[in-house]
């Protein structure tokens, strides 16, 4: 077993658990794992924080960055932003209701398909999605100031190569 780094976190006392009681188990998945399981909930809990002021919660900013990445119009159908965000369109109706009620967003007919809505960023919801983009920005940039600029690189490129390599379930 190699050595442990000076710095310790929580996930490797949980590491030394394991090999006391079970010295057998591999538990490098469980380092790697455990590690971006905490990060992911603690960066998704820092970000929420960060949109809140711009009273958007993570699922609203969502919504509204996917349709600001669009380009302009700004524009996409409620079956785009299904798709793209994974929300049923059930999930995607309730938000879209709340946020067309703030002014963030409009929904009209589609010129093409009666059956059919476009979903439009207002310059409202366009100004506020470039604030609360930025917030966010400068909460991950902060996190990510632990690691040299090479080294949020080479992770980068790590997480790339095992999200690609990791099929979802379908």
């Amino acid at each position: 077993m190699s050595e442990r780094p000076q710095r310790q976190d929580p996930v490797d006392a949980i590491i030394d658990q394991w090999a006391t009681v079970r010295p057998d188990l591999d538990t490098r998945p469980m380092e790697i794992f455990g590690r971006i399981y905490r990060l992911s909930r603690t960066m998704g809990d820092r970000t929420e924080k960060a949109y809140a002021p711009h009273g958007i919660s993570r699922g609203e900013f969502d919504v509204l960055a996917t349709l600001r990445r669009s380009g302009e119009p700004y524009t996409l159908s409620p079956r785009q932003l299904s798709a793209t965000l994974m929300l049923t369109t059930g999930g995607m109706t309730g938000r879209l209701d709340k946020l067309e009620r703030a002014g963030l967003l409009r929904r009209s007919p589609d010129p093409h398909d009666r059956r059919g809505l476009h979903v439009t960023l207002t310059e409202k919801g366009l100004a506020l999605i470039d604030e609360a983009v930025g917030a966010g920005v400068a909460v991950q940039t902060e996190a990510l100031s632990a690691l040299t600029d090479e080294q949020a690189d080479q992770l980068a490129d790590l997480l790339r190569e095992l999200l690609a390599g990791t099929p979802e379930d379908r």
